[in-house]
């Protein structure tokens, strides 16, 4: 692990949100990957969502965490945009997306959004601790190819096993392709959740929406 990888992970695991910020901007100032960063900014999240579901930190600790997570995306996403050149302007699809009932992490699930986005698809972004029945209305009411359901939480698993049931239920699975994307996501939470796929980065989810959507996937 390179030194500053170390660095500005420890940073954000340990609250130090001026110190985080200052070497984020350095690093992409000095021609760092922002993809690369934000993955670091992943990293980051995945040992605090540990230590918070371990006891040792609480809900104040995950959301200025994710406020720091949210002010580097802020920085890192504009040269994200400008590597990726112009956009498309005409939209490949509609995917909607949100991180299921139970759980307030939206970093993940940003970062996703703006990389849709940026590659010609429209995202119905609905947020953070959406419930069900929101899923079902957007389903109903944008009728997109994808809907994208995020959790970090291990608690978020049945989340999404009850929100797929839900649109099985509503007559609406044959319609849709559903993928899941988190922190600990796997294949085992996949045929848990009864979702289509999984993605551990937001290149695996464009990729994925690319090949459902009959575009040749390229990264």
């Amino acid at each position: 692990m390179s030194t500053e990888r170390k660095t500005l992970i420890n940073y954000i695991v340990e609250m130090a949100e001026d110190e985080a910020n200052a070497l984020a901007r350095k690093m992409l100032d000095n021609g760092y990957d922002p993809l690369e960063l934000l993955s670091h900014c992943r990293e980051a999240m995945d040992i605090v969502g540990s230590r918070y579901e371990q006891g040792e930190y609480f809900l104040p600790e995950l959301m200025m965490a994710g406020e720091m997570l949210n002010d580097i995306s802020g920085i890192a996403k504009p040269l994200i945009q400008h590597a990726g050149g112009e956009e498309k302007k005409k939209s490949l699809g509609t995917i909607v997306l949100g991180t299921v009932y139970g759980d307030l992490h939206d970093i993940g699930k940003n970062i996703v959004t703006f990389m849709l986005e940026i590659n010609g698809y429209e995202v119905i972004d609905l947020g953070i601790d959406v419930p069900i029945a929101e899923f079902i209305s957007a389903i109903e009411e944008h009728e997109p190819q994808v809907v994208a359901l995020s959790g970090f939480l291990t608690l978020a698993f049945d989340s999404m096993k009850e929100t797929v049931e839900a649109i099985t239920a509503a007559g609406l699975r044959n319609k849709v392709k559903i993928m899941i994307g988190g922190g600990q996501v796997d294949e085992a939470i996949m045929f848990h959740t009864g979702a289509d796929a999984f993605g551990l980065n937001a290149l695996t989810a464009v990729s994925l929406c690319k090949g459902w959507m009959g575009e040749e996937a390229t990264t």
